[in-house]
């Protein structure tokens, strides 16, 4: 069986992570998207959200799992028997630093393999940090993210 480990913080999950699971389930036979908790980051939204959100957005997808993990990405990958990283590349600075993550990964990871999908162009330019930026200043974020994270962002933050 191939699993797929695509691990983040989705604070908040976007359209670009979406294009990118999405592209990437004929090559898989499921996907497991953790959410990753980092503790040198501050969040904007709680683990339990972001979890949450995630499992709205894939509940119709029986081949997508959401988890959550804390620790190394190599190991939490090792316990699930993934032997795939899923990565999204949107430029040249995301290629350089996924690069060396993916080596290091397959050293550590014994031979975990890491799969970078390209993003499309109306996707290069969305990033979960622009984003919360955009919502920390209320701003409209509806071309950003999956339509179920902008209703509850408009009815649960007020944006």
């Amino acid at each position: 069986m191939k699993i797929a480990l695509f691990p983040g913080s989705f604070d908040p999950i976007t359209l670009g992570h979406l294009d990118i699971v999405r592209r990437a389930k004929p090559l898989f036979d499921e996907i497991v998207i953790a959410v990753g908790e980092n503790e040198q980051k501050k969040y904007l939204f709680s683990m339990e959200q972001r979890v949450e959100w995630l499992q709205r957005v894939f509940e119709d997808e029986p081949q997508m799992k959401v988890m959550q993990y804390k620790g190394l990405t190599v190991n939490f990958a090792k316990d699930l028997g993934a032997n795939y990283l899923l990565r999204g590349l949107r430029n040249a600075s995301d290629f350089d630093y996924e690069k060396t993550i993916s080596q290091l990964n397959n050293i550590i990871g014994e031979g975990l393999e890491t799969v970078f999908l390209i993003s499309h162009p109306e996707m290069s330019h969305i990033s979960s940090t622009i984003v919360r930026e955009i919502i920390k200043g209320k701003g409209d974020v509806s071309a950003f993210v999956p339509e179920i994270i902008h209703n509850d962002l408009k009815n649960k933050f007020y944006l």
